[in-house]
């Protein structure tokens, strides 16, 4: 029993300032643990206590105020009834503060613990504490076993609540881990709609690469399962709001918080609270605020006149951050009087939300700035098609996915000092920037290989082989090359020469298509020379060749022959349709962009 005496005040310490710290305590929270019993930490205890032969043994979590045991053997009541103790009455804090297991014979002989009430209160004399960590290390409680006499530990013992204690911290991982939902099951209600909006905030910001449409997203998300109305700020390169987003639950409050935004990219004083988090990047927390607390941290006395018809009794703000620690703005959640007030749990998940906010604005900025040089690279590589007299030509190239603008598929047509027309298609492997410069390589190459020479195509990607593999460059691709020769009678000579790629389409006047299938030869790159066969066949007025990669024809749920066998109806009777309405209309035909689609078609007129 506690007497309350003032000797015994006089025993207790300031806690460890490592109990106070944020990150640890979001750590702590995301466990979803508290003074409640836990059967897979009673486990614990329990075998901490027959293997060690102790009388005590607990799984100890400390907060910043106390400690807590969902895992518990062989407490005193009251505490065994209570699982959990003040900090006077705790060693585990020490612990924590330390980082390092904690072994003490006879806890009365050491400075640090002689004069803690757990000695009276709970008979501690001999005390072994492990550190319980998370996944990034950091101490949340202890392992320990404890002894209502002086006790030897051996070395053996020592290990063996070591190794337990390394399972025992596994289990708070995974604990954490958990998604929003099961570990909102394991709190009160409100705490279970605080997590599921953790466990959307993630899929609501990554959902657009836009940063205005993330920030408008989110506010919507926050209103009103976390506040009454929110302001969500950016800072400009100066430190000075740039853009302010404000969301109000009561729509017909939407004109005041619209001009509450617009008059707050100005009208900040240096004690405003929002400025105060974006100076110093550390989270403010007013559980009971008033119109007072605005008139000092604005400059416009209208700010105060609206901020009473939005309503305020409580506040809190968090900065947004990057990876790195910049501070990029700060979320000001915001409740009204008939609402209860925020607590340290609601300033736990903003600042979680907030550290979430920072990485998907600096994911927008890095997309933003890949974009550009995508968007450079792209219109570097794709060329620009010649004009070629009776000849048209139309080509289109579609990457796979929203957030890539160059992929590994290209396409390319030039015409040779005797006018003949060379068309080539390729698909290099991959479909990101790093595949776009290998296929820059590579059509370069062939532009190179090919112009001036009058050798059979077969024999200019034979060639092509040999300086890829001379020059030892990194190219694993398909690649279709052809040659039209000038027209001779009506018809004009068109060879070519497929190193893996899928075969040429060729429309005939009146609608027939036709595969320009030959034996599958290896695709480029290979280590070994691979003989090349050149195939021909006639390009007549009215026909029209159609070169593409496999992104129009692949998919997961069929084969590519049954793409191919699509491909073949869908041109059927196309030989009339304008040649770019066709092009589209074979872009429009692909359901999900699996992958790159290049194409380019050439119509003889």
């Amino acid at each position: 029993m506690t007497d309350g005496s003032p000797a015994r005040a006089r025993r207790s310490s300031t806690p460890p300032p490592a109990l106070a710290d944020a990150a640890r305590l979001r750590a702590l929270a995301d466990t979803g643990l508290d003074a409640a019993p836990d059967e897979a930490f009673d486990r614990f205890a329990r075998l901490v206590s027959d293997l060690l032969e102790v009388p005590v043994a607990l799984v100890s979590l400390v907060s910043a105020d106390r400690q807590f045991f969902p895992g518990a053997v062989g407490l005193p009541e009251p505490w065994s009834q209570r699982r959990q103790t003040p900090l006077s009455h705790s060693f585990c804090q020490h612990v924590v503060d330390i980082e390092v297991p904690m072994v003490l014979p006879d806890a009365r002989l050491y400075p640090r613990v002689r004069d803690n009430l757990a000695i009276d209160d709970l008979g501690v004399v001999a005390y072994a504490g492990m550190p319980l960590t998370d996944l990034s290390g950091r101490v949340l409680g202890s392992l320990c076993a404890i002894d209502n006499k002086p006790r030897a530990w051996s070395a053996r013992q020592l290990r063996t609540l070591s190794d337990l204690a390394a399972a025992c911290s596994s289990e708070l991982r995974l604990r954490i881990a958990l998604d929003g939902a099961q570990e909102a099951r394991r709190r009160v209600v409100r705490a279970h709609e605080r997590l599921e909006l953790l466990a959307g905030v993630s899929e609501t910001l990554a959902g657009t690469l836009d940063v205005g449409t993330s920030l408008r997203r989110l506010a919507a998300a926050m209103v009103p399962l976390l506040a009454d109305w929110c302001l969500l700020t950016l800072v400009g390169p100066t430190g000075q709001p740039r853009e302010v987003v404000a969301v109000h639950r009561d729509q017909a409050r939407m004109p005041d918080i619209d001009r509450f935004a617009e008059l707050l990219r100005t009208g900040l004083s240096q004690e405003s609270i929002i400025r105060t988090v974006l100076r110093t990047g550390q989270p403010r927390l007013g559980g009971a605020a008033s119109l007072g607390d605005v008139a000092r941290g604005t400059t416009d006395p209208e700010m105060s006149t609206i901020a009473e018809r939005l309503g305020i009794a409580s506040y809190l703000s968090v900065p947004v951050q990057a990876v790195g620690g910049t501070v990029l703005g700060a979320i000001t959640l915001v409740n009204t009087p008939g609402r209860q007030q925020f607590d340290d749990r609601d300033l736990l998940t903003a600042v979680d939300i907030g550290r979430r906010a920072g990485q998907a604005i600096g994911n927008s900025s890095m997309y933003g700035e890949q974009r550009h040089v995508a968007e450079v690279l792209q219109h570097s590589m794709l060329p620009r098609l010649p004009l070629v007299p009776e000849l048209e030509l139309a080509a289109r190239y579609q990457p796979a996915a929203d957030r890539v603008e160059v992929g590994g598929d290209w396409y390319d047509a030039f015409v040779q000092p005797d006018g003949d027309l060379i068309a080539a298609i390729g698909d290099v492997a991959g479909h990101d920037i790093e595949a776009a410069a290998t296929m820059g390589q590579l059509r370069n190459l062939v532009r190179g290989n090919a112009f001036g020479r009058r050798d059979e195509v077969g024999a200019l990607v034979s060639h092509l082989d040999d300086a890829i593999r001379g020059l030892r460059l990194p190219i694993a691709a398909t690649a279709t090359l052809v040659r039209i020769g000038p027209e001779r009678s009506g018809v004009r000579e068109l060879t070519w020469c497929n190193a893996g790629h899928p075969p040429a389409l060729m429309v005939r006047a009146g609608g027939a298509v036709e595969v320009l299938d030959a034996t599958p030869e290896p695709l480029l790159g290979l280590a070994r020379p691979t003989p090349r066969t050149s195939h021909s066949t006639g390009l007549t007025t009215g026909d029209t060749l159609l070169l593409y990669t496999d992104g129009l024809i692949e998919r997961r749920d069929r084969s590519i022959d049954d793409g191919l066998a699509e491909l073949v109806g869908r041109l059927t009777g196309t030989d009339t349709m304008p040649l770019d309405d066709l092009c589209d209309l074979l872009l429009a035909s692909i359901h999900r962009r699996e992958d790159d689609t290049a194409l380019l078609a050439v119509r003889a007129r």
